[in-house]
């Protein structure tokens, strides 16, 4: 019988919890200096920043280990930065520049880096299910000891694809995770237009497989147990966070879809950096510290970027295959 568990409180040291809010800062400063550069012009295409969903994509990332691959979302930057991508290689690939990331042919929505294990932003929703229950079991037939996790958002949970590789993974007891990072709305869809359950959970359970829900300022500890679980060859795990989205489903979204107060009270109430400030004995000045530290970073991966180099005309026919 499928296993769910309930975690709602976490543990984990004084330093591993400074080192934890150190990389949700970089995320949330990189990603309001981001969303400022695409105001001002600077940034093509659009632009989706995961603004209150820090804790997820660090909780998970840092849980990971060498060797592990994911695929994220069209929401990418925190899951690539949380990860180890130092922010010059992201911050480049906005810029569409050649140090970018992915030799600025990916941009926001479609970056990655092998390198890393990182198997790609993806526009599609739900798109990098189907690659990591692959890659799964890869691991698996080569009797290697490692996991593949993907991460995607409720309303992916509607799609073929999310069904079709849990099915297969489940079936095949492959060592993978899934993510699923619930902030209530599919886009601008909120969840009781386009869920009939509430529980989504219940969702993994009807496959049979192991279901561990968290709330996502609570992450860290939760992931270990679940990559360990798949690594350990007792097949995959649906990992289920509930969070919030502090922001737009893109820059420049309207939010007519959501209460008037929903993002004021959001902010006053779940911001996940002021969660976790509330368990650390942070000084004021330490706390100074690590946002100079951070702030620098990211003005420093801006500089970076302008000063990089645009890539060729001809550079557009390179890495095409057909």
């Amino acid at each position: 019988m499928a296993k769910v568990e309930s975690k709602r409180r976490g543990g984990a040291s004084q330093e591993r919890l400074r080192g934890f809010y150190r990389e949700m800062l970089l995320i949330r400063r990189f990603e309001e200096k981001v969303e400022e550069r695409f105001r001002a012009g600077e940034l093509s295409g659009f632009l989706h920043v995961a603004i209150g969903q820090e804790a997820v994509a660090v909780g998970v990332c840092q849980a990971m280990a060498d060797g592990d691959v994911f695929a994220s979302t069209h929401r990418a930057h925190a899951h690539a930065l949380a990860r180890g991508m130092h922010p010059n290689a992201l911050m480049a690939e906005l810029y569409g520049k050649v140090e970018g990331c992915s030799g600025g042919y990916g941009g926001s929505m479609h970056l990655y880096d092998v390198d890393i294990g990182f198997f790609g932003a993806n526009a599609v929703v739900g798109g990098g299910l189907p690659a990591i229950t692959g890659a799964a079991l890869a691991f698996k037939l080569r009797g290697e000891p490692r996991a593949a996790v993907a991460f995607f958002g409720d309303g992916a949970t509607n799609i073929g694809t999310f069904h079709e590789s849990l099915n297969l993974a489940q079936l095949w007891q492959v060592p993978a995770v899934y993510v699923c990072e619930n902030n209530h709305y599919a886009e601008s869809t909120p969840a009781s237009q386009q869920l009939p359950i509430k529980d989504l959970a219940k969702r993994a359970v009807a496959f049979g497989m192991h279901s561990i829900t968290v709330e996502g300022q609570d992450v860290l500890r939760a992931a270990g147990r679940a990559l360990e679980h798949a690594r350990s060859g007792k097949g995959p795990v649906f990992l289920l966070c509930e969070t919030y989205r502090l922001v737009g489903h893109y820059v420049g979204d309207p939010q007519v879809y959501r209460p008037k107060d929903e993002v004021k009270e959001l902010r006053e109430t779940q911001d996940p950096l002021d969660h976790l400030l509330a368990k650390l004995d942070l000084s004021d000045d330490d706390r100074d510290a690590i946002e100079r530290e951070v702030v620098e970073l990211v003005e420093g991966s801006v500089e970076f970027a302008k000063s990089g180099t645009d890539p060729k005309p001809e550079d557009a026919l390179e890495n095409i295959y057909a």
